[in-house]
Parts: structure tokens; C-alpha cells; sequence
């Protein structure tokens, strides 16, 4: 039986000994809940031992109020507990001074989906810079990585970081979130008074969950387009759609398990994708479907697209390499459609000067990659394996299951 940081929190009064007469803050988004689904802030509020003075909620909000992405969240009172609740993705993505003077510990309980551009990670990242600057302590409440250990992607390339780039880490990191602040600590050597509360009977690699206790756990998004745990096996890869002009799903019932546009034929950009490259393909049931979103990109129209199963007895968890689906992808359709204006140009998270691809990819290799008809299979593969053998190294230092 699984219990996350803050079950064994709630039930062991021997871990909150050291909180008592401490000031507490806690950091918690929708998915920070018990296993009956009560959520972490009253659930602590419960514990007479606990003084809770202050709570933080991240992109989304701490009750997950904002739909889309670069939609912020303004600061408020809690109605029911009477704290002051900080967002730190409003007015500031850092917590300030001010904030910080509102407790002694900052209690952290995020649920993450095992992908670098997952920005709860970079807010964990900002929290230990400044507990190490301002001498306060964090506990991470460890929770599952719902998509387990895999590792795939490029990693972020120097002067590449952005709040949806914390550090040098491939796309889909293995990691859960109490492993990545012991991570971040020796990455950024920080001075940092910080304790991860670990959990109980986490199994990254047993079926059918592989990462996620499935029939065990509710799924509580922890974003309002992360729905369910299919999402999350595609999401390391689908979440490059955000950067190009194909629709991710947003606007329909399966977000960022499909893709397309109204002047693609799936059909064909599906035979392509087999044709380059079957090896990245496995694991997963890619089929040619139509949709038509309700809100974002092609709002009310009609879409060609490709939908990626990974929730029935074709899923194979090791073999299921989600990048690398996306990523041919985008070269099946270049190579149909040499013109076709498959990158968008915006700004993304707050990144003015470079495109929205390659700030998610934590480089352009990727976008040059696509755009290189001399390019290979191979050749990106080349890149990946050294990449995702170098992250395997690094990040072994920091497991804790």
C-alpha cells in the first residue's frame, strides 16, 4: 500500500515533533490530497501541533482556478483558514521577502508528471534558492512519479533555463520530486536546511501502474489538462506541441494525448512516421481520428489528427518513448509538407526572443533536427543516447526507492 509524504505526515506524530511552536507554510496545488481525497491544507489544519501561517499555490493556483498556461494567479485570503495564500505564478515566480518572513518551514506537496517543462519542478527549484538564502527549512512531501523511471530527451543545453527549464535534464527526468530537490541541492550547492518526508511502498516499475498506484489512488489533476494518467505517458512528448501550430488537444476531452490541424492528413503523416522511423514507435496504439477544440488553437474546426493509446496491453512502459513519437512527427510532416508553418511563434512563458519549440526543447537541436531534410533517424538518436546514458549517471546520486 502507497502512503506519499504527507500520509505519513498526517498519521506518525513522531515526524511533526520538530514542527511544533514552528511557524508552517505549505506549497500544495488540486493533487496535494490524502488518500480520501481531503486536500493537504485542511488536513494539516486538523493536527493541533501544526501552526499553518501561510500557504503557497503555484501555476494553476493552489485549487487549480487557471485553465491555460500563462494565465496568472493573484495572491488572497484563505476563506475557511484564515492565511494568507501566496501565488508564485502571478506577480512573482520567486517567493519574496515577505513571503518567506511567513514561516519557519515551508512544507512542499506537489504532484509532478515525471517531464522537465513541468513547472512545479522549477517552483521547487525557486523555494530552495530562497530557504537557502533567507535560512528557512523545506520538507518535500515525496509523492509517485506517475510515468515511473524512464528516461528520454535532450537535455537543456547552457543558457537555456527557463521556468520551464530548471536545469540540465532531459525531457522526462525519472525522478520524483523529493529525488529532484536532493538533486537540485548538489546541482546548485546550496546551503539549505531541507528534509524530504519519503514514501512508503512506491513501485516505479510494477504493473500496470509503472509509477502510478492505478486502482490503488485516485487521479486528481494536477493541472486542468492532466487529466489522467494516459495523458501524463504522453505528455514528455505531446507538450512540444504547445510550441508548434498543431493543436494539442486543448479544447477536447483527451488533451495532449492527440495532435493535428485542419491541413494535415493524418493518415499520411502516420505511414510517414512508420516509414522513418518503426524502432521509436513501440509501445504505444497511434490511430488517425478527427476532433474539432472547443477553445485554443483551430477553435471550432475540424481537425485531422493522431491520437496515442497507452492505456491498454499494447502499452510496453519501457519500450513507449513519447519524444521521440512527437519528434518524428514533426519530421513526417516536414518532410510531406516542406513548407508547412509548423512552428509558433509567441511568446512562451514569458520568453520573448526565442521561439516557443525551442525554449520548450531547452535548445533548437530539435527544430534544426525537423527542419534539416540531410537529417536523420540516426543522427538524432546519436544525440539522445548520450544525452539520456550522461542524465542516468548524474541523477543516480540522487535516488531515494
Amino acid at each position: 500500500m502507497l502512503k506519499t509524504g504527507l500520509d505519513r505526515l498526517i498519521e506518525d506524530a513522531n515526524l511533526r515533533k520538530s514542527l511544533v511552536g514552528k511557524r508552517v507554510a505549505l506549497l500544495a496545488h488540486p493533487a496535494s490530497v490524502t488518500p480520501d481525497l481531503t486536500h493537504a491544507l485542511d488536513a494539516l489544519a486538523e493536527l493541533p501541533e501544526i501552526k499553518l501561517t501561510a500557504a503557497f499555490g503555484p501555476q494553476h493556483g493552489l485549487r487549480g482556478d487557471k485553465q491555460d498556461n500563462m494565465m496568472e494567479s493573484p495572491d488572497f485570503n484563505d476563506p475557511i483558514h484564515g492565511i494568507p495564500v501566496f501565488s508564485l505564478y502571478g506577480e512573482v515566480r520567486r517567493p519574496t521577502s515577505f513571503m518567506m518572513d511567513s514561516f519557519d518551514v515551508l512544507l512542499v506537496d506537489l504532484q509532478d508528471l515525471g517531464c522537465r517543462i513541468y513547472t512545479f519542478i522549477t517552483t521547487l527549484r525557486y523555494v530552495l534558492e530562497a530557504a537557502a538564502q533567507q535560512s528557512k527549512t523545506v520538507w518535500i512531501l515525496d509523492r509517485p512519479n506517475p510515468v515511473g523511471r524512464p528516461v528520454e530527451g535532450l537535455m537543456l543545453r547552457k543558457g537555456w533555463q527557463s521556468f520551464v527549464g530548471a536545469g540540465p535534464m532531459p525531457m522526462r527526468h525519472g525522478l520524483t520530486l523529493g529525488e529532484l530537490a536532493h538533486w537540485f541541492v548538489k546541482y546548485l550547492k546550496l546551503d539549505v536546511d531541507y528534509r524530504v518526508i519519503e514514501m512508503q511502498g512506491w513501485r516505479s516499475d510494477a504493473a500496470p501502474g509503472y509509477g502510478w498506484p492505478l486502482g490503488e489512488r485516485t487521479w486528481v489533476n494536477p493541472s486542468p489538462n492532466a487529466p489522467n494518467l494516459w495523458m501524463a505517458r504522453a505528455y514528455a512528448g505531446t507538450v512540444m506541441l504547445e510550441g508548434t501550430t498543431l493543436s494539442e488537444g486543448r479544447g477536447t476531452t483527451r488533451p495532449l494525448e492527440l495532435f493535428g490541424a485542419p491541413d494535415m492528413d493524418a493518415g499520411l503523416v502516420l505511414k510517414r512516421m512508420w516509414a522513418l522511423a518503426p524502432t521509436w514507435l513501440s509501445g504505444c496504439r497511434l490511430r488517425a481520428c478527427w476532433f474539432e477544440p472547443t477553445f485554443h488553437k483551430h477553435v471550432g474546426t475540424l481537425c485531422s489528427g493522431i491520437q496515442i493509446h497507452v492505456e491498454d496491453s499494447a502499452y510496453q512502459h519501457v519500450a513507449f518513448k513519447p519524444w521521440r513519437v512527437q519528434a518524428v512527427a514533426f519530421k513526417a510532416i516536414r518532410t510531406l509538407y516542406s513548407d508547412y508553418p509548423l512552428w509558433r511563434d509567441f511568446p512562451y512563458e514569458y520568453e520573448l526572443d526565442r521561439l516557443a519549440i525551442d525554449v520548450i526543447n531547452g535548445g533548437p537541436e530539435l527544430r534544426n533536427w525537423v527542419d534539416d531534410s540531410s537529417a536523420t533517424v540516426n543522427d538524432l538518436e546519436s544525440l539522445l543516447k548520450i544525452d539520456e546514458q550522461n542524465w542516468m549517471a548524474d541523477r543516480s546520486d540522487s535516488l531515494i526507492y
